[in-house]
């Protein structure tokens, strides 16, 4: 019997398989979908890299490059009315908003989020930075992070936010697709 409870949470702390083993980086494509935490790579109390390598519409583009949890918890990088924006849900109680200024241009571009992780133990906060194109365009902090699960049934996808919104502007299912196309996308942990 294991009565440690917070630490059952991380496979690999106790010790038991973990699909992803040592994997630090997952490439992804739009349409890549219901991909639940255990075969997702563990961003939780670590610092990470999301790139998406998108084609944006003439409009501008809206929706979900790439969301993981839900309304009671997660994280999902988007485009809200040609803007690209990152949102870190907090447990469903405090959300922060790191977004772009300026709308994209039509065609290709390249997205990047870098989230630098405090350390010092689970579910510290850390810096986050989003970058269009190799430039800044905003910068943030996150006060603190979910240690141990975003969602018991929640799934990561990319291209649409399945299950409950992460972000409640952008919406979930079919009103949360993103317009645009996503060739590639990749997390990385360090």
């Amino acid at each position: 019997m294991d009565d440690r409870f917070f630490e059952r949470m991380d496979p690999v702390a106790v010790g038991r398989p973990d699909l992803m083993g040592a994997r630090k980086s997952l490439t992804l494509a739009e349409g890549m979908v219901g991909m639940m935490e255990g075969v997702f790579v563990n961003v939780k109390n670590r610092s990470k890299t999301i790139t998406a390598e998108i084609e944006v519409p003439a409009t501008g583009g809206n929706g979900t490059l790439i969301a993981q949890g839900g309304r009671f918890g997660g994280w999902s990088l988007y485009i809200k009315d040609g803007v690209p924006a990152y949102d870190y849900n907090f447990l469903g109680m405090q959300s922060t908003t790191i977004a772009g200024t300026t709308k994209l241009a039509p065609g290709k571009a390249g997205l990047e989020f870098v989230f630098d992780y405090d350390g010092g133990g689970p579910g510290k906060g850390g810096k986050g930075t989003l970058l269009v194109n190799g430039q800044k365009v905003a910068e943030g902090r996150i006060e603190r992070t979910q240690f141990g699960l975003f969602s018991a049934d929640e799934t990561a996808d990319v291209g649409i936010d399945l299950g409950t919104p992460v972000v409640e502007a952008i919406g979930a299912e079919a009103k949360s697709r993103f317009t645009g196309r996503i060739p590639k996308l990749t997390v990385e942990v360090k």
